[in-house]
């Protein structure tokens, strides 16, 4: 009977790990990637349009995205949108297409990078935390409503830590190939 819960809980924990793996995507790492331009909303015809439905974004190189506008009349704003995101690359556009040119990082850039990167972690494990407490206290519940004995209790709540054990090491691995990626560029 706890076992739903448990699987239920388990989801949880993996859309937890999907939405980290986004938002380090979008962290700038010094190579080109799409997701780097995922959060810039462009005011496209009077409302906020994400960017990339409104542009192709390419990668010719590994330093340079290249963003094409279905609608040239939007490239303006487009550059607008990107200047004034977190990005903190200037675009340059030749009236077709716009390039974003990826500096290097530097050392202190880095540095900031990994601490951006480590409270995006920090926030994911609480989230775990978070979901593993809601867990067993619903298995409590099954347990007082006499839904379950005390031991089914205690093999849960083992459960629930072993599950939350397994993302935390996920997390941790993320972690590891997002730093490793930052230091290495």
């Amino acid at each position: 009977m706890y076992k739903q819960e448990l699987t239920n809980r388990e989801e949880q924990m993996k859309k937890a790990i999907s939405f980290l793996k986004e938002e380090l995507g979008t962290i700038r790492a010094g190579k080109a990637n799409p997701k780097l331009v995922d959060k810039i909303q462009v005011s496209y015809y009077g409302s906020m349009t994400p960017l990339n439905q409104i542009a192709n974004i390419s990668v010719p190189e590994p330093r340079c995205l290249i963003i094409q506008p279905w609608d040239a009349s939007s490239i303006k704003e487009i550059e607008k949108a990107i200047l004034n995101s977190d990005l903190g690359i200037n675009p340059s556009n030749d009236g077709k297409i716009i390039r974003l040119m990826i500096p290097q990082l530097t050392e202190e850039r880095r540095k900031d990078l990994l601490k951006l990167v480590k409270k995006e972690v920090e926030n994911s494990k609480v989230a775990l935390r978070n979901v593993r407490r809601d867990a067993i206290e619903a298995i409590k519940k099954m347990e007082k409503n006499g839904e379950i004995t005390k031991d089914d209790l205690k093999k849960a709540e083992d459960d629930a830590q072993k599950l939350t054990d397994k993302y935390t090491k996920l997390i941790d691995d993320i972690y590891k190939d997002k730093e490793k990626e930052i230091l290495e560029v």
